[in-house]
């Protein structure tokens, strides 16, 4: 049978990356497809020839390819080729979008608001996974129902993934699933550097049209690794009416448009914007203040995407691990 590059780049694209997740055909990681007859020739690019998985790499493409010519003859040569800084972005190739939920001080509902984004953008019919970027104080698994669980381990050719979590249909990944709820998170700026790092390149993340990374207040460490970590597609800030929410949130957002930083404000969503009581469903009390996500909008020249009242639905939804939508 006479042996055809088409079949052999499907076989191909059937052995994956450990470090993406994803096949070697669609990463460009296969070059100078040759075929002579029997004999199977073709290049394997690698970040660097010292990567530990190369020889499980070669097998499974040895492998891939006798299963479906049997008598082949399988020549592979590795070659290294450094990432430029622009390839190096492309961390994550399988991501289409990595959105960032910010805020200028806690408490303002922004681990609310990445839930429940992560979740109606499901339900619109994407894709979406959803990182606890929160070290110190991680909510995603309450506001899941996932406190107390804890993330597989599996090996992918010989190197240790990380399996998330999954809540609602929701791959997600939290500190929170590392540790016992009630210890204290005490961690120096390398160290959370490296663990923003493992929840990106460490963990077995599928196909996704949208990755929400629910950030911790403020602007630091850990906001800083995000941007030098990965493509970040824009962020959005949360933030509630009164004046001393807004002051931290325009800090927050002036980050974001740092020259070293440069990622687009897709919005403002101002939280907890007023409350009705059940009894007078025509009566809004501004108990925080009113109109501060909108003047911030404004001034700043972004849109407000959104005003959330106070609803205890939304409080006990949190709060029982079933997120309101």
């Amino acid at each position: 049978m006479e042996i055809k590059q088409e079949q052999v780049l499907a076989a191909l694209g059937k052995v994956t990356d450990p470090n993406t997740g994803k096949d070697l055909v669609s990463m460009n990681m296969v070059e100078d497809l040759r075929i002579e007859g029997r004999q199977v020739n073709f290049t394997v690019v690698l970040p660097t020839l010292s990567a530990d998985y190369k020889s499980d790499l070669t097998f499974a493409c040895m492998a891939a390819v006798q299963e479906v010519y049997a008598d082949a003859e399988v020549n592979i040569h590795l070659m290294a080729r450094a990432q430029t800084a622009q390839e190096g972005e492309q961390a994550l190739p399988h991501v289409k979008n990595i959105i960032a939920v910010a805020s200028g001080k806690g408490g303002v509902g922004k681990s609310t608001i990445s839930t429940n984004l992560a979740l109606g953008l499901k339900a619109l019919g994407a894709r979406v996974g959803l990182i606890d970027a929160d070290l110190y104080g991680p909510s995603i698994p309450t506001m899941l129902g996932l406190n107390g669980q804890r993330p597989q381990i599996r090996e992918v050719y010989g190197k240790p993934k990380i399996v998330p979590l999954q809540a609602y249909g929701l791959p997600v990944i939290s500190m929170g699933f590392i540790i016992e709820p009630e210890q204290a998170v005490v961690l120096r700026g390398p160290r959370l550097a490296g663990i923003i790092k493992q929840f990106f390149h460490d963990v077995l993340w599928e196909p996704l049209d949208y990755l929400v990374v629910d950030l911790p207040p403020g602007t630091g460490d850990v906001q800083l690794t995000l941007v030098q970590t990965v493509p970040v597609t824009g962020a959005i800030i949360v933030t509630t009416p009164q004046e001393v929410a807004i002051a931290d949130a325009v800090k927050a957002m002036n980050m974001f448009r740092l020259p070293s930083v440069d990622v687009p404000i897709l919005g403002v969503v101002e939280n907890m914007s007023w409350f009705t009581p059940p009894e007078l469903p025509d009566k809004k009390y501004y108990l925080f203040g009113q109109g501060g996500g909108r003047k911030m909008a404004d001034m700043s020249g972004s849109t407000l995407l959104g005003q959330i009242p106070i609803v205890e639905q939304i409080r006990e939804g949190g709060d029982s691990g079933k997120p309101s939508v």
